[in-house]
């Protein structure tokens, strides 16, 4: 058997070469998601979310979104950087909205906070359902080394993703030694828990909550307006410029993970612990590395919230923001990590858009995921197959 190049023609799409329906894709979609976190009326938001679906139909029937997968996996690292470009852009288009640009920080943040879960979830097979409690583990984190200690913010911001990792290891003997529905049962009371600790916790501010310092780097406070060629911006604008950062990361590891040898002993646990022991490979030690390195990515992204919002109760992290966490996931598709940044812009924004389902998203977010596993149990975007060798085939 030898392996020779891949020769075939790249999938076009109207003539355009796949680079080009790529970058024509990332215009659009970031000049839709610039118009729907700007649109205020209901009416608006129903003809942008009309014209969405109608852009799906069309791009699936006419081969558009195989060109964009081609795109994507023949110039990947072009692609790539015209989004990161393309978020900034829309950043500062934002630059003065208030509103828009705290709807667009929390989705990246939650970007962070689902991918790592999905390296839980989708990767290694581990049912959480607290991710919440380890995303508020960050944020207390950020409250009490903001008012009682001098540590640098951006060093808070590293210390909040190291306890949630510490706190996750009381978790993890037990996660570890239980499988399926027994798992998940741990990760639910472990949520309930928390919740209930923070609230008879007086040290922590009880039901009352507690007041987070500001962001500050180089001396900068984020919770000062920046000004761009004479106009001043949003505070915001500084949060969104580091969710983002912190997101690029968060996605560029979790797509290096996926891919190295570890991704694959991933994989294989996920798959069939039974064989995987058999063939040698630690099936407990995987999972330790996969709940810590999740728990890491979840309180990193909480401390920046906490930050953000400067302020936490207990009631921002119950068991039910633990399920919106469970719903990227799944509606995104498991082990997708595009797909996850899509769910969740979905599952964030849609409600605050339409105030009329703002009372009933959980229960609207149940329905979806139900329906989701019932006739696309591989999300709106599935993870490919692995390549790992891309461009090549074997012939005999």
């Amino acid at each position: 058997m030898s392996r020779a190049p891949l020769t075939a023609t790249p999938t076009t799409w109207l003539g355009l070469p796949p680079l080009a329906v790529g970058v024509l894709f990332v215009v659009l979609a970031s000049t839709y998601a610039w118009l729907f976190l700007h649109a205020e009326s209901e009416p608006e938001v129903l003809v942008l979310l009309a014209v969405a679906a109608v852009a799906a139909v069309i791009g699936g029937r006419t081969g558009a979104d195989r060109a964009l997968s081609s795109a994507m996996t023949r110039h990947s690292g072009a692609m790539n950087g015209v989004i990161v470009l393309s978020v900034v852009a829309v950043i500062f288009l934002l630059g003065t909205e208030h509103f828009p640009l705290l709807m667009l920080t929390t989705v990246l943040l939650y970007v962070t906070a689902a991918l790592g879960l999905n390296i839980q979830f989708g990767y290694t097979g581990m049912v959480n359902f607290a991710g919440a409690a380890f995303f508020g583990i960050g944020a207390y984190t950020a409250a009490v080394m903001t008012a009682h200690t001098s540590i640098p913010p951006l060093l808070i911001l590293v210390l909040g993703g190291v306890m949630s990792a510490l706190i996750g290891f009381i978790l993890v003997i037990p996660v570890v030694r239980t499988r399926g529905h027994y798992s998940a049962v741990v990760t639910i009371a472990f949520a309930v828990l928390f919740k209930t600790f923070l609230e008879v916790n007086d040290i922590l501010g009880g039901p009352q909550g507690l007041m987070v310092g500001s962001m500050t780097i180089l001396g900068w406070d984020f919770n000062n307006s920046p000004v761009l060629f004479g106009i001043e911006l949003s505070f915001y604008v500084n949060y969104a410029l580091l969710g983002a950062t912190l997101a690029v990361v968060a996605f560029m590891f979790t797509r290096r993970l996926e891919r190295s040898w570890l991704g694959l002993t991933l994989d294989s646990v996920r798959l069939d612990e039974t064989a995987s022991a058999c063939f040698g490979i630690g099936v407990t030690r995987a999972k330790v590395l996969a709940f810590t390195i999740g728990n890491v990515m979840t309180g990193i992204a909480g401390t920046l919230y906490g930050m953000m919002v400067s302020f936490v109760a207990p009631t921002s992290f119950t068991f039910a923001d633990s399920l919106l966490l469970v719903a990227i996931v799944l509606l995104g598709g498991m082990g997708s990590p595009w797909g996850t940044a899509l769910a969740a812009f979905i599952v964030i924004v849609l409600p605050e858009k339409l105030q009329i389902i703002q009372e009933y998203r959980f229960l609207l977010f149940s329905v979806l995921v139900i329906a989701m596993l019932l006739f696309r149990p591989d999300g709106l975007l599935p993870r490919k197959v692995r390549d790992y060798v891309p461009g090549w085939r074997a012939d005999t």
